[in-house]
């Protein structure tokens, strides 16, 4: 046993007293059994005696330890959620007024300039939303050394490069490529800055209607050739093209064999490959090299590469990365031009349906072809074009396929 001065079974290391439970106090030395004829620690000093001592429970209050809802540890936790919520709020707060601002921009930046209440004699409206999508060879907005860079020439005015129906529904959407060589009727018509009234009935190419009298008389010309009413109108240069290509950070495309056309400047070989703005623009203006059955070949490859470029686009790489965002959004916005009514939430949906093509969870395909016609056009399958237009009309699942 350790002698040490006041180092006994009755006190610890430091002089404090034990408790000794199950010993009666009487039975105990030294400290409790008193001090000069004084009750000791643990005497029992009589009836009525408080000596303030609080055995067992926590000193301020009369609640144990475990009446308490958190500890010392849980206080720093406590203090540490309402900043936790104030951060998210603010942060949520912050993305909300963000894309509300750029909601608002964008809107702002659309070039509404086609009219389509001028045009004459439209048919009824069926069931879902179309859109006219037409790329157009416009130089606008092209320097010189671009002109050059893409071999896309220096002639003046604009013409249509490519023209495709977008039907967006129940059924999914379907995306139809009406080739510039088609042979069609243009409709009399009424000059859309003239106001000249044009009588006459002419069999022609289908790209002869835009060269005329621009998109009204091209939207005339499908809806009188077709039945089928044009909801919204969208239409888009070379340069803007290639500089969303570029703004993207280029398309990932498969090319199925190898491709070399001077014309359009196309130099590919076979395989995956990113194609950036210039390659882009000689791969879709390409109808002399690998598109087998020229204009025909050359609107498949159109109808792939604008999917793959809606799919790229809608990437969250992009979508939310504004560094990549706004400028991919400038790009088109520059060029774009667009019907008087067309709202950006028409054309947000119209992007997203062309990405939905691409997805697999649409149609794409040709304008039904019968044959040829003269002038090296091509005549349309009348039966399926209009079992087609029937079909899109009542917002039904398109079972009409084209040969070509």
């Amino acid at each position: 046993m350790n002698e040490w001065p006041g180092w006994n079974d009755s006190h610890d290391r430091y002089g404090s007293p034990r408790a000794h439970r199950g010993v009666p106090p009487q039975s105990r030395g030294g400290y409790d059994a008193g001090y000069g004829g004084q009750p000791g620690y643990y005497d029992d000093p009589g009836p009525g005696y408080d000596s303030g001592y609080n055995t067992g429970q926590v000193y301020g209050g009369n609640r144990g330890y475990d009446d308490y809802p958190y500890d010392d540890y849980d206080e720093p936790r406590r203090r540490r959620r309402p900043r936790f919520k104030t951060v998210v709020i603010s942060l949520v707060v912050i993305l909300l007024a963000w894309s509300v601002g750029t909601y608002f921009w964008a809107d702002s930046q659309l070039k509404r300039e086609v009219d389509l209440s001028i045009v004459q004699d439209r048919p009824e409206a069926g069931q879902g939303t179309n859109y006219l999508i037409v790329g157009s060879d416009s130089r606008e907005g092209l320097s010189a050394q671009e002109k050059k860079d893409y071999k896309t020439g220096s002639a003046e005015g604009k013409r249509t490069d490519s023209m495709m129906l977008l039907h967006v529904g129940s059924e999914g959407p379907t995306l139809i490529s009406l080739p510039r060589d088609s042979w069609v009727e243009i409709p009399p018509f009424k000059g859309s800055e003239s106001g000249k009234q044009f009588n006459n009935t002419q069999q022609t190419k289908l790209n002869a209607a835009y060269s005329q009298d621009g998109a009204p008389l091209l939207v005339r010309t499908v809806e009188h050739n077709t039945g089928l009413k044009i909801d919204h109108y969208a239409e888009i240069g070379f340069a803007g093209f290639a500089q969303i290509v570029d703004a993207v950070g280029g398309v990932e495309m498969n090319i199925p064999q190898d491709i070399k056309d001077k014309n359009s400047g196309a130099d590919f070989k076979k395989g995956k490959q990113v194609l950036d703005g210039k390659q882009s623009l000689a791969f879709v203006r390409n109808r002399h090299a690998g598109t087998g059955d020229s204009d025909l070949g050359r609107t498949k490859n159109q109808q792939k590469f604008l999917a793959a470029l809606a799919n790229q686009t809608a990437t969250p790489s992009t979508v939310l990365n504004p560094f990549r965002l706004y400028p991919t959004m400038g790009a088109g916005l520059d060029t774009l031009i667009v019907d008087t009514d067309m709202s950006l939430w028409n054309l947000g949906s119209m992007f997203f349906a062309m990405k939905d093509v691409n997805s697999g969870q649409g149609k794409r395909m040709n304008m039904p072809i019968s044959g040829p016609a003269p002038a090296g056009s091509l005549q349309w399958d009348k039966a399926k074009v209009q079992q087609l237009v029937q079909q899109l009309k009542n917002d039904e699942k398109v079972t009409v396929t084209s040969d070509r």
